[in-house]
């Protein structure tokens, strides 16, 4: 349960590495990865759940933050003209694609202060701290999500890590049943089935995108050399 949550994201690291394209990963992913997990550990603070929950989530954060690392130095490199975007610009037009990592760590401990500050306030009601505990699962659960819709605008899973999403579907459907037989709260097993159901939306795009191709398979050389979006 600890490390398995960040297993996934290993093939797709090295997908990376290996061919400097960042385009079939949507770092997203690791917003939504982020957000959930630090709101996961506020509400531990309201609701005991199980210790190994609350590791996953600390090593969850830091692996996002190493999958954006790369991703934003494959990014900037690849980028002929490179414009400085930075979060103190407040510019929500280019929200999430700035140009150094050290924008979106500024960006994370905003978010975790804010969130922090707001559980501190109002950390004796049960309405607040059952909403903040829906809210983290909910947002995991969306997982997903990014990478869908992804998917579906390059109208291919080119450069995306089937293994990383035959992966997610199996820890999530593993994360489901340790739920259930630990008697979670109810908004952690509820929404883990959902995220089920987004792993298997992903497969069958892979399945839809490789049966009736969308776009030429070679178009990956020249993403290496062209700027790209994130």
């Amino acid at each position: 349960m600890v490390f398995g949550g960040v297993v996934p994201y290993i093939p797709q690291y090295r997908d990376i590495r290996r061919t400097q394209n960042a385009e079939g990963f949507s770092t997203y992913v690791c917003l939504v990865l982020l957000v959930a997990n630090i709101l996961r550990l506020l509400f531990r603070f309201g609701r005991y759940f199980e210790t190994p929950l609350l590791w996953q989530s600390i090593i969850m954060i830091a692996t996002m933050l190493i999958m954006l690392n790369l991703c934003t130095d494959v990014r900037v490199a690849a980028e002929l003209q490179p414009k400085r975007r930075s979060f103190t610009d407040f510019d929500w037009s280019h929200f999430w694609l700035w140009s150094r990592f050290m924008d979106y760590v500024q960006c994370v401990v905003a978010f975790t202060l804010l969130a922090a500050y707001v559980t501190y306030l109002l950390l004796d009601s049960y309405v607040f701290v059952e909403t903040l505990g829906f809210l983290a699962v909910f947002t995991e659960a969306m997982l997903g999500t990014p990478q869908l819709y992804c998917n579906y605008q390059n109208k291919s899973t080119e450069g995306m890590s089937i293994k990383m999403v035959l992966m997610w579907t199996s820890g999530d459907t593993f994360k489901t049943g340790y739920f259930l037989l630990t008697e979670a709260p109810v908004q952690f097993w509820t929404c883990s089935l959902l995220q089920v159901g987004v792993d298997f939306a992903i497969l069958f795009q892979v399945y839809y995108y490789s049966r009736y191709p969308q776009k030429p398979l070679s178009h990956t050389v020249s993403h290496t050399t062209s700027a790209k979006a994130l």
